[in-house]
């Protein structure tokens, strides 16, 4: 199966949120099995928000969502079950101080997704 991991922090924190994370690279080493592809995003602030209304495109600046938590980073994981892809996720540095959001991608050969 395969899993997005959106990576989130929350504007705000501070050094002490991370006490404990262990470092990205030894994260990314030891989940490699799992691991297909990631990468961290430029700041919000070179968001751009796509939207079409009435047939025009709209372009925004930045986000188009007010949060606290911005996605900072993302990783397709390939897994045998949730169980598993939850383990790889409970293990990256930002779940320490941020959050980590784990979502199924749907099976195009699965009639039921």
């Amino acid at each position: 199966m395969k899993f997005m991991m959106f990576v989130c922090v929350e504007s705000g924190s501070t050094a002490a949120d991370w006490e404990g994370a262990p470092d990205i690279d030894d994260w990314c080493a030891d989940v490699a099995e799992f691991r297909l592809m990631g990468n961290e995003l430029k700041p919000k602030a070179e968001a751009k928000t796509v939207r079409v209304r009435g047939g025009e495109v709209l372009v925004t600046d930045g986000p188009y969502t007010e949060s606290k938590e911005w996605i900072v980073g993302f990783d397709i994981l390939e897994c045998p079950d949730l169980e598993t892809a939850l383990k790889v996720a409970s293990q990256h540095p930002v779940a320490y101080g941020g959050r980590i959001e784990v979502r199924p991608f749907i099976d195009p050969t699965d009639a039921t997704s």
